[in-house]
C-alpha cells in the first residue's frame, strides 16, 4: 500500500499522517506537494489537516485551487479511496468532491477536545473494520467544523447512505449531529476529527487506527 499525503502551505497534520501509515500500519506514504501534477503512483490519498494558506477567503478554498487537486479529482472519479481530515474536508468541499459546507463553529470558538461518534456506514474503505451503531472516540481541532446542507442534499446524504459518523455531543453545531461524510459512490471520505491523532493508547485513545486499518485491508483485497 502506498499513501500519498498532499501537503499544502499551511497544512501541519502532514507529519502525522506520515507517521500512522508508516508506524501505525509498516505501509508506504510520500508527501506530495500541492505544487505537483501527479500522484505518483498513490494507491489511496489524504488531504491533511491545518490551515492550508492561512484559511483566507474560506477554509480549504485557496487550496482546493492548486495544480495537484486536479489530480485527485481523477483519482477519486476513478474510484481511488480518498481521505480529507479536517481542513481537508473543508478542502474536499470546495473542490466539489463532497457536498456541503464547513462554517465556522456555532460558538465562534476554536475547539480542541476529544468527541465521540456515532458509526453510521461500515461499508466504505475507511470503515469496514468498525461494528455499526457503536461509537468510536477521536480528537477534534477546528474552527470551522460546522458542518452545513440544505434539507435536498440532507435527504440525498441519507438516502444514499452517505453519512458515515455523526457526533454524539455536537460539539460544533453541525447540521443533524454530522461529523462525517463521503460521496455517493463511498470511496472519497471527508470528516472533521482527527484519526491520525488516535493510533495509541498513550496518546489518549487507538480508535483512529481502525480506519488505516480498513484502508489497508480494502487494498489488499484488490490486489
Amino acid at each position: 500500500m502506498k499513501v500519498a499525503v498532499v501537503t499544502f502551505p499551511g497544512s501541519n497534520c502532514d507529519q502525522d499522517l506520515i507517521s500512522a501509515v508508516r508506524d501505525g500500519l509498516g505501509e508506504a506514504a510520500v508527501l506530495v506537494p500541492h505544487t505537483a501534477t501527479s500522484l505518483a503512483g498513490a494507491d489511496a490519498v489524504f488531504l491533511p489537516g491545518g490551515f492550508s494558506y492561512g484559511d483566507y477567503l474560506r477554509c480549504g478554498a485557496i487550496a482546493s485551487r492548486t495544480p495537484i487537486m486536479a489530480a485527485v479529482k481523477a483519482f477519486a472519479q476513478a474510484g481511488g479511496p480518498v481521505l480529507g481530515i479536517c481542513n481537508g474536508f473543508q478542502i474536499l468541499t470546495e473542490a466539489g468532491l463532497l457536498p456541503g459546507t464547513l462554517q465556522r463553529n456555532a460558538k465562534g470558538q476554536f475547539v480542541c477536545d476529544w468527541t465521540t461518534l456515532e458509526v453510521l456506514n461500515t461499508a466504505t474503505p475507511f470503515t469496514n473494520q468498525l461494528s455499526q451503531n457503536t461509537t468510536i472516540r477521536l480528537p477534534i481541532a477546528h474552527g470551522d467544523g460546522n458542518f452545513y446542507c440544505d434539507a435536498t442534499t440532507f435527504d440525498q446524504l441519507q438516502q444514499h447512505h452517505q453519512i458515515v459518523f455523526k457526533y454524539t455531543d455536537n460539539p460544533n453545531g453541525s447540521v443533524h449531529n454530522i461529523a462525517g461524510i463521503t460521496n455517493q459512490a463511498g470511496n472519497v471520505l471527508g470528516m472533521m476529527p482527527h484519526p491520525e491523532r488516535a493510533m495509541d493508547e498513550l496518546l489518549g485513545g487507538a480508535d483512529g487506527r481502525l480506519l488505516l486499518q480498513s484502508l489497508q485491508t480494502t487494498l489488499l483485497r484488490m490486489v
